[in-house]
């Protein structure tokens, strides 16, 4: 087991760059990327770093030259020999060779590309632009540098005994929430943490307790690089990013209409038939489902990801019943600012109606709410979106007006076509 105290108070060690693989990314990142690779090649897309919590100053934080070395150092990565060989030769989802020899011969030889950055009103503008299977592997790895950058800047002046109880204290907060969950029957959790980690050292012990604690209950992790070092099953299926560049690609209402359901046809080719969640809420869910073909409701389940999660269920729930479904052989993953009270609580309220699976994200691996003076680190809303195709803009309207991007008439063309009528707005926690 790793001292991290130790570790961050010897943060200046290069032993410990915050990102120290390709692989240490969210697995639907890769999935995704080898649909774009193949499915839209030609496609350019931007992305920029988004900051919801705009209290945190970020570029008042965090030393841009710090900054630059970091996000150089990703740059100079590429997949290694045994990182190839997990890839090329694991098992997903119970399918050998997920990832194909065209994909992985391009994948082995990538670096990623530049990327732009600049201080604007005490926040980082960060950008990055190009083929969009290249540029889309910045995301997790950007969001992970800002999220410890912004750590180590709060726990600078930290002496080692302070470090220590404060990672003594966190460990003992997460493992209270273990204690709460262990006795949860047929639990499935998984950790979708890596995007707003507090580290990649403490992602790694939150796994392992999450091992100890939780034993079988505890079926993955999103992050690729921990599932290969812990012999763990990689996690994750695909994003809003996917309908957000197909929509912004269309040149008509019509295929506009359409875009999010070709992305699952497409999704269903790349993989024939497996990996079949759908995210229903990039476009509002209760029209995405009332338009949906016939053939989405035969998959697997779907992931709630915004809005209230009691009502995202229970209209899944309405739908495959609406359709001849069985809604308690379909699997729902809640994965929108979980803790251990909300998941104890949507798993009482859904079990034996659905299969319930939970992703648990920001509050695994970044809850240190309480533990530092002015709550420094309490965990914040970043992202890093699409948000432009093609030159287009990219639009998320989301079953949360306050989750909503996007031009403020290409929103309001989104909410025409996709017949997206009164939300109900909620707080953004992560």
């Amino acid at each position: 087991m790793v001292d991290i105290a130790t570790r961050v108070w010897n943060h200046k060690w290069k032993i410990d760059p915050i990102v120290r693989s390709l692989i240490d990314n969210d697995f639907y990142k890769l999935l995704m990327c080898q649909s774009v690779f193949r499915n839209r090649p030609d496609a350019t897309v931007t992305f920029s770093l988004i900051n919801r919590s705009k209290h945190i100053r970020l570029a008042d934080l965090i030393d841009e030259g710090e900054l630059r070395e970091q996000l150089d150092h990703i740059r100079s990565l590429s997949l290694s020999r045994g990182e190839s060989t997990f890839l090329r030769g694991n098992t997903f989802y119970g399918k050998r060779q997920m990832f194909r020899s065209d994909f992985m011969e391009w994948f082995e030889n990538l670096r990623l590309p530049d990327y732009h950055l600049e201080k604007r009103d005490g926040q980082y503008e960060l950008t990055f632009e190009g083929k969009w299977h290249e540029v889309m592997l910045w995301e997790i790895p950007a969001l992970a540098v800002l999220m410890e950058l912004r750590g180590r800047a709060v726990l600078h002046d930290m002496r080692r005994f302070e470090l220590q109880v404060l990672y003594a204290r966190a460990m003992t907060k997460l493992w209270e929430k273990i204690d709460t969950l262990r006795d949860l029957p047929n639990l499935r959790i998984a950790d979708f943490g890596t995007r707003r980690r507090h580290s990649y050292l403490w992602q790694d012990w939150c796994v392992q307790a999450m091992v100890e604690g939780l034993g079988d209950k505890f079926v993955g992790t999103s992050n690729c690089l921990i599932a290969m070092k812990r012999d763990l099953e990689a996690i994750g299926t695909n994003a809003h990013e996917l309908p957000m560049v197909y929509s912004a690609l269309t040149e008509t209402d019509a295929q506009l209409r359409q875009a999010p359901y070709q992305v699952l046809a497409d999704w269903h080719e790349e993989h024939e038939g497996n990996l079949r969640i759908i995210l229903p809420d990039t476009y509002g869910t209760e029209g995405f489902l009332e338009h949906a073909p016939d053939w989405l409701a035969g998959w697997t389940g779907l992931r709630i990801d915004s809005g209230d999660p009691v009502a995202g269920a229970e209209t899944a729930i309405r739908w495959w019943k609406s359709r001849g479904e069985d809604p308690t052989q379909k699997l729902i993953i809640f994965s929108d600012g979980l803790d251990a009270t909300k998941i104890t609580e949507l798993h009482q309220r859904f079990v034996g109606q659905v299969k319930v699976s939970f992703g648990w994200g920001t509050l695994l691996t970044n809850d240190f709410r309480g533990l530092t003076p002015d709550d420094g680190l309490a965990p914040f809303s970043l992202v890093c979106k699409a948000v432009r195709a093609n030159g287009r803009p990219t639009v998320k309207l989301s079953d949360n007006p306050n989750k909503a991007m996007g031009p403020a008439d290409q929103i309001q063309r989104y909410k025409r076509v996709f017949d997206v009528g009164q939300q109900a707005s909620m707080d953004v926690i992560v």
